[in-house]
């Protein structure tokens, strides 16, 4: 930042006339900030009144400086530095600059009150009073700097350890509780007793991050991009996910203890492959907690086809139609009871037609369906038989 014009008009000597008053001026700036912003009223705090003194008598030696010296470049580090420590204070720039502007009220209230005895004349005292200003402008320039600097590095570094925390989150085998639980608090992040990952797969043109409060953990960068979201069943998150993922195909994992965050990953996988194969729907936002027993059936499809085989064999000789709707039928009566009337409700047909049908189950599976191990297999299968040709209802 360059030097002011005005800092040239100054009288030569104005500097040696102002040195000796430096030490009293600190002591009444230190006691007027010390009483009037209350971030920095730290009476027992001796380090930092030391820190707080160094910092004012700085100022004050830097401004005298330049009003002996108006030509010495600017450097802006120290107050950068004071701007990085209110950063790690945790605080705002508000309380920095109050005790700036103070500071500055003190010092030319300082100079009004001694300008007899220093020997000022009025024009002197109105360039002095300018230059205080033009200082003050200069240092809250040069905190900001250090302030925005030094929060961009905590942000980035924030970043970079819930990245890492999102990863051990994940990895299998799992990390210790320990290892997570230190970098969780490195990390600022408050860890819960459940959570769910959510897998994402953008749909619209144009990439959109999700707009999600700052406790769910982003993993966007991530080969298969998700996040991690904290007791999801919590209130307001079901409606907090479905408005920060418009936009995306989102898979949401189930909700499990933290320590088995992988699983819950492994289940969103899964449930957005099955979008993409059609057995679920391949839109919007997905939750697994919707479609478990689907999830639990695809687990294993040869297995499942090898059982289909088996318990659907007596339908096997029947055209393809007739199979669809005897096996339609049979998992209606599976689910939903043994009465002719609440099947045809659910299938939307005549009871007459469902007693025609049923009746051709029975032929065809005798027995077997007083075995209640046998209906429990049937319903597995006729389950993933109907999703793979696109009806499954709603489990």
């Amino acid at each position: 930042m360059g030097t002011k014009p005005l800092w040239n008009a100054l009288p030569a000597g104005v500097a040696r006339l102002l040195r000796p008053g430096i030490g009293q001026v600190a002591d009444q700036m230190i006691d007027e900030i010390q009483r009037s912003v209350p971030e920095y009223a730290r009476p027992s705090d001796e380090v930092y009144i030391k820190v707080v003194r160094l910092a004012v008598e700085e100022a004050l030696r830097r401004f005298v400086e330049f009003v002996e010296h108006p030509d010495v470049p600017w450097d802006p580090e120290v107050f950068r530095a004071i701007g990085r420590g209110e950063a790690a204070e945790g605080r705002d720039l508000e309380p920095l600059q109050a005790a700036m502007r103070l500071g500055a009220r003190v010092a030319w209230r300082q100079l009004t009150e001694q300008r007899d005895r220093l020997g000022l004349d009025p024009q002197t005292l109105y360039d002095l009073g300018e230059a205080i200003f033009v200082f003050l402008d200069q240092l809250a320039d040069a905190a900001a700097e250090g302030y925005a600097e030094a929060r961009a590095h905590a942000a980035g570094e924030l970043e970079r350890r819930r990245r890492r925390l999102l990863d051990l989150l994940l990895s299998q085998p799992a990390a210790s509780p320990d290892a997570i639980a230190d970098l969780a608090k490195a990390a600022q992040w408050l860890r819960p007793r459940t959570a769910a990952v959510v897998v994402l797969e953008e749909r619209n043109s144009g990439y959109r991050t999700p707009s999600l409060p700052p406790h769910v953990l982003p993993g966007l960068d991530r080969r298969i991009p998700c996040l991690l979201v904290p007791d999801p069943d919590g209130p307001g998150q079901a409606a907090m996910l479905d408005l920060g993922l418009r936009g995306w195909h989102a898979a949401i994992g189930p909700a499990v203890p933290l320590a088995q965050a992988a699983a819950s990953l492994r289940w969103a996988r899964e449930a957005m492959e099955l979008g993409r194969r059609g057995i679920l729907p391949g839109e919007g936002v997905l939750r697994c907690a919707d479609h478990m027993a689907t999830l639990v059936v695809f687990r294993d499809e040869a297995l499942v086809a090898a059982l289909a085989a088996t318990r659907l064999a007596p339908l096997a000789h029947l055209r393809p139609s007739q199979q669809d709707r005897l096996a339609e039928t049979l998992l209606a009566w599976l689910r939903f009871g043994r009465g002719a009337g609440e099947v045809a409700a659910r299938l939307h047909v005549h009871p007459q037609t469902v007693r025609y049908r049923l009746r051709q189950i029975e032929e065809l599976y005798g027995e077997q369906l007083a075995d209640p191990d046998v209906r429990f297999e049937l319903e597995i299968v006729l389950r993933a038989r109907q999703a793979q040709v696109g009806k499954l209802p709603k489990s």
